[in-house]
Formats: C-alpha cells, structure tokens, sequence
C-alpha cells in the first residue's frame, strides 16, 4: 500500500474513536510497540467499533471475515501511554466493506491500516444487513 493520502490521518476525519492501553508484553527488543502487537490493537478496535456502530445487534447471525489487511507503521508507540484509534467506515459493497483505521499517541501518528471485510454466512459471503448500514451512516470517513 502507498503512504496514506495525508486527508486521512486526521483524527478529526472519524467518528469513532476508543482508547485502548498499552502493555509491557506488546514492547519488542527496540522497546517500543511490537508491530504485531500493533495489529492486535487495531484488530481490538474494529470489534469495539462493530459493537458501537450497531453490527452486532444487525449481524443476524452473520460473521465477517477479513479479506485485506494493510498496515502503514508511520511512527513507535510506546509503553505505557494509550492509543487512541480511530475508525471509519470508507464503503459498503453487496458483501464487503472497507474500514480505514488510524491510531495515535500523544498526539503523534503511529499507524494507518485499511482492512475489508466480507460477511459470511455457512462459508459463503451474504449480504451485509441494510440496518447495519443504515446504522453505521454516521460513522462515515467525514470529507
């Protein structure tokens, strides 16, 4: 993935936002965020945001499976000051979507992910349920 457009590395862009904290175990030899570590925080903040935007309650027994992770690692984060992450929904397709997330801390930019997802259903993608949708209109990346 190419750097991100700098429009979107403005927390100001996205609705959505959660504070996530930091643990000695996620530092690596460096001392800073383990870029693995990093992942599961964003991967933490996509579900607290499926929760807050109403898809849990629409999922309608659905899941979802990630199709496209990219991960840009701009700056270290390090232990024990919080992140703060920030998502928003980019597009809703038939079956998928694509989030773009952000995290800070202090103020500084750490990383910039775009993750889709496909809804499935018994191994197959289906539809994503037009409430979560509709639910999810105010958490849209902000022009």
């Amino acid at each position: 993935m190419p750097k991100p457009d700098p429009a979107l590395l403005d927390p100001a862009r996205y609705s959505f936002h959660c504070e996530i904290q930091t643990r000695f175990g996620d530092l690596d030899t460096n001392l800073h965020l383990n870029n693995v570590a990093l992942a599961a925080i964003l991967e933490d903040a996509r579900v607290r945001f499926y929760a807050a935007s109403g898809f849990n309650d629409a999922s309608q027994g659905m899941a979802t499976m990630v199709v496209s992770l990219a991960i840009e690692f701009i700056g270290q984060a390090y232990y024990p000051a919080p992140l703060d992450v920030h998502v928003a929904p980019l597009a809703f397709g038939r079956t998928s979507s694509s989030l773009c997330q952000l995290a800070t801390q202090e103020g500084r930019t750490i990383a910039f992910a775009q993750t889709t997802f496909v809804a499935v259903r018994d191994d197959r993608p289906v539809e994503i349920p037009p409430a979560f949708v509709v639910s999810a209109q105010p958490f849209l990346l902000k022009p």
